[in-house]
């Protein structure tokens, strides 16, 4: 088991950790929950013996074999595919025993032999097919597996950095949000993914819907220590509401914040039809008052400054084409309107065009073709990850703010800021010391102190930890001008839009469904559901089907490839095996030849024997999955 025993650590004159305490047994899976700052990657380091705590013990069993999601490995050359496998060090280590070995003129036979049992053993005539069913289920194609990993950008490399994690064996596994780079089919993989991963596994994620999809115990650190709570996230959450309710008498403060969470329930009530994601949002609405409490207990007090004036429609998408070359389109005939007050979410896999289309609507992407008819009065705040790289990063938050808001007092600045979470500290810094979250909480702060008539947001909530999310859902639900949304946090999504437009194949719809089915319709995709799992009169099912078969002639196609390679494969390794069987039917040659070169000779016509084999069961097993496809 994992145990902290008092455990204290400081750094920089702060207290993160003092007299903490927790058992963690072997087949957990662990939520490490809190708010920024509170030390949840130092725990991750101190496991893993980067930091040494300042007093007391973390201890687990020396026989574990520990696994950690690198945020920054060193930039190659080598296959993707490759690269992931070069995780498994011990693999490798035996794999260059056996090259050395059958290098040599005369090999030591027992010493060939135990290695390449070493290397059966660890699963290393199969492990070529373990990495690419991993990198497909995180969204590489068969084509991405050969590229170098030089190649592929930030977002793709964290993703192989992951599978590299998940590739190898481990009783305790530390994944770092290993979610801010997916998108919603490879998140939704890597739950199921997990769900079914035997040892210990420790998670630090923002995302409430993951969560709780993969923890059923969370680790909550606040104030330099932590509790374990038996149960997911949400459960947790409960659990602290609970407690903050029973420690706290009622006051003011909490029926005003319970009559504002009330005021957007009533209001939807009101509105309310038999459309489904209306329905949907209102159950999502009153899930909320369950937390009030803990809604008390944040640090941030954001809003959106609502628009004056707004333009019907303001925005009209006829017939638009969008690519960054006109021969290659991303989108292609695109006729969509959005209207005053929508709420929109932008869903699909990542590269479908998401981005695409904000860049479009923001008006940093020109139609290749078609019109973006925008209304007079359809100002747009837009907030996308590049936008960080535009800040002054030797300026303070607080001097941009002043240049953004001339007229704005500094103490003005001072207090807008605050409740957002910049204390005087954070105001005085440079740019360049905040971190990830911090600077992502500091565009929306620019942005939400306009009056802007449409939310352009793009993965807003990459880095805010869960009570900045909670902040965020609130200040959209007031916030009175339409928003377009693209995130993978289905919990955000499922409180704060009302219409799903879905981004696939070079096109944009409209989803009759709300987030949860398509979610839904996602994991059945990924588990390959026949057609008869739904009726062929629902238009929407008939949508998912056309979806679902695609990703099936996909899967048929690198299963043919896979095929073929494994045919090659028996064939190369059986032509060998002919010739060494060949030599060792003369029986002339157990008399001839020396002792150490016939039995180097009946290792090697063994070893080719054992690649046969394992060559005809991946092809068995490939012809097998090829047939269920079928």
């Amino acid at each position: 088991m994992l145990q902290a025993r008092a455990l204290g650590y400081s750094r920089n004159n702060e207290t993160l950790f003092e007299s903490l305490g927790f058992t963690i047994y072997p087949g957990q899976n662990v939520a490490v929950a809190g708010r920024n700052g509170v030390g949840k990657s130092t725990l991750f380091d101190l496991v893993l013996g980067k930091l040494a705590p300042d007093t007391g013990d973390l201890e687990y069993p020396a026989t574990w074999q520990t696994v950690y999601m690198e945020q920054e490995v060193e930039v190659t050359d080598r296959p993707a595919l490759q690269f992931v496998i070069d995780g498994f060090a011990e693999l490798r280590k035996v794999e260059q025993q056996i090259s050395k070995l059958e290098e040599e003129d005369f090999p030591d036979a027992d010493q060939l032999a135990q290695a390449h049992a070493r290397f059966a053993d660890l699963g290393g005539y199969e492990i070529e097919s373990r990495a690419a069913t991993i990198l497909h289920g995180l969204g590489f194609g068969t084509a991405d597996q050969s590229r170098a990993y030089a190649e592929f950008s930030g977002g793709w490399r964290i993703r192989l950095n992951l599978a590299r994690a998940l590739l190898q064996p481990s009783d305790l596994l530390l994944l770092d949000e290993p979610t801010n780079h997916l998108d919603l089919e490879a998140i939704v993989w890597l739950e199921q993914w997990l769900s079914r991963y035997p040892g210990t596994l420790l998670l630090i994620a923002h995302d409430r819907s993951f969560l709780d999809q993969c923890t059923q115990h969370t680790l909550y650190l606040s104030s330099s220590t932590g509790k374990l709570y038996s149960g997911n996230y949400s459960s947790c959450e409960r659990q602290r509401a609970e407690a903050i309710s029973q420690a706290q008498a009622a006051n003011a403060k909490r029926e005003a914040k319970a009559a504002h969470i009330q005021k957007f329930v009533d209001r939807f009530r009101a509105k309310a039809s038999k459309a489904k994601q209306v329905q949907s949002r209102i159950k999502a609405l009153e899930r909320m008052q369950q937390s009030v409490s803990l809604a008390i207990e944040s640090p941030y007090s954001i809003a959106f400054r609502n628009p004056d004036r707004v333009s019907n429609p303001l925005f009209s998408l006829s017939r638009l084409d969008l690519g960054y070359n006109p021969k290659n389109l991303v989108l292609k005939n695109v006729n969509q309107s959005i209207l005053p007050g929508a709420r929109i979410g932008i869903l699909g896999e990542n590269g479908a065009g998401k981005s695409t289309l904000m860049k479009a609507l923001v008006g940093e992407l020109p139609a290749t073709s078609g019109s973006i008819g925008q209304g007079r009065h359809a100002a747009t705040g837009y907030f996308a990850q590049h936008q960080l790289e535009t800040l002054d990063a030797q300026e303070t938050a607080l001097h941009h703010l002043t240049l953004e808001f001339p007229a704005w007092t500094e103490q003005q600045c001072r207090d807008y800021l605050g409740g957002w979470g910049f204390n005087s500290g954070m105001l005085s810094r440079p740019i360049q010391t905040l971190s990830g979250g911090e600077k992502a909480r500091f565009i929306l702060a620019l942005l939400a102190a306009h009056e802007p008539a449409v939310l352009v947001l793009d993965e807003p909530t990459n880095h805010l930890d869960l009570d900045m999310r909670d902040a965020l859902v609130h200040a959209l639900q007031d916030y009175e001008g339409a928003v377009v949304i693209v995130s993978h946090d289905r919990t955000l999504l499922s409180q704060t839009i009302d219409e799903c437009w879905v981004v696939a194949s070079g096109s944009v719809a409209r989803y009759t469904g709300d987030i949860a089915d398509y979610a839904q319709a996602v994991k059945s995709a990924a588990a390959q559901l026949t057609t008869d799992s739904a009726p062929e009169t629902d238009a929407k099912s008939k949508r998912e089907l056309r979806q679902a078969r695609a990703r099936q002639r996909e899967s048929e196609k690198e299963l043919r490839a896979a095929l073929r390679r494994a045919e090659k494969e028996i064939n190369k390794y059986t032509e060998v095996l002919r010739e060494l069987e060949g030599q060792l039917a003369d029986s002339e040659i157990y008399t001839s030849m020396p002792a150490d070169e016939l039995d180097a000779l009946m290792a090697r016509a063994g070893r080719y024997r054992h690649r046969v084999e394992q060559a005809e069961e991946i092809w068995l097993d490939l012809s097998s999955q090829l047939e269920e496809l079928g």
